[in-house]
């Protein structure tokens, strides 16, 4: 049976974030929650499945620490995947690779999929994560696995051994095709996700969940980054306020101001 795949990610809650009074942010603190964006790839994975009659599995890496207080989030945005149609999830957990970056997060998906021994036909996931929005697994994974990549995809079809995709460019839309096996990417603007009934999220608990670590997944190395620090950028407003007898006073001490920040050349 042909297989989807579709990448889901516990992602840093933005919502969340909370700064000390000199900007520092503690990551560790920050719940996880299913990226927005995910929750299209899923959508559509669910719908290309049940048109197609092929095999949904989820794939989901663990890229923040420490992984004993990650799991919790982790297993509630696989399980609303399963929840949504996904048949089986597969998730990889290793303190040794977080905090992750795109590239590992990437030879970690691939490594899973072999260990288990999948082949995806086709592999959904969301343009970008609302933690880092670096908009690379998709590419990367399509990259290593030899795949042909879709990226941006705001509607999608599956025909005759080939992807037909829009995507969309910000100025305009264009219509690609690629064969099979591929990597597509996809937009909000994609589907309308549906919320999962009672009676899906009950069988979701009884649907099989894989998770592997470092060992099991042999030589895949380690994260090429270093998390130091995060910090809140701070605006502050100086508070200055321009008063005059009319409006042509104002302006032009407005327009004196501004020179004097270095806003305006006179």
């Amino acid at each position: 049976m042909s297989v989807i795949a579709v990448l889901v990610k516990a992602s840093l809650n933005p919502d969340m974030v909370r700064a000390e009074p000199d900007g520092s942010i503690d990551v560790s603190a920050i719940p996880l929650k299913i990226s927005d964006i995910d929750r299209n790839a899923i959508e559509e994975a669910v719908r290309l499945k049940q048109r197609l009659g092929w095999k949904l599995v989820t794939v989901s890496v663990v890229t923040w620490g420490p992984v004993s207080a990650r799991m919790k989030d982790v297993r509630l945005a696989v399980q609303e995947s399963l929840a949504k149609g996904s048949d089986e999830a597969i998730v990889v957990a290793d303190d040794a690779l977080t905090p992750g970056d795109q590239t590992l997060t990437a030879k970690a998906i691939k490594a899973a999929l072999e260990r288990s021994g999948i082949k995806p036909q086709l592999i959904l996931a969301g343009e970008a994560t609302i933690d880092e929005v670096t908009s690379q697994v998709p590419g990367r994974l399509a990259a290593l696995l030899g795949y042909s990549y879709v990226s941006f995809a705001r509607k999608l079809e599956v025909e005759d051994g080939k992807v037909i995709a829009e995507r969309d460019l910000e100025d305009y839309v264009e219509v690609v095709e690629a064969p099979l096996p591929a990597v597509v990417s996809v937009t909000q603007e994609i589907n309308e996700p549906r919320p999962p009934t009672l009676l899906q999220i009950r069988r979701a608990s009884r649907k099989p969940i894989k998770t592997f670590g470092l060992r099991e997944l042999g030589d895949i190395g380690k994260p090429s980054r270093k998390l130091l620090e995060i910090k809140a950028i701070q605006a502050r407003r100086k508070q200055v306020i321009i008063e005059g007898e009319t409006l042509e006073e104002i302006a032009e001490k407005l327009i004196e101001a501004l020179a004097k920040e270095g806003v305006l050349q006179l």
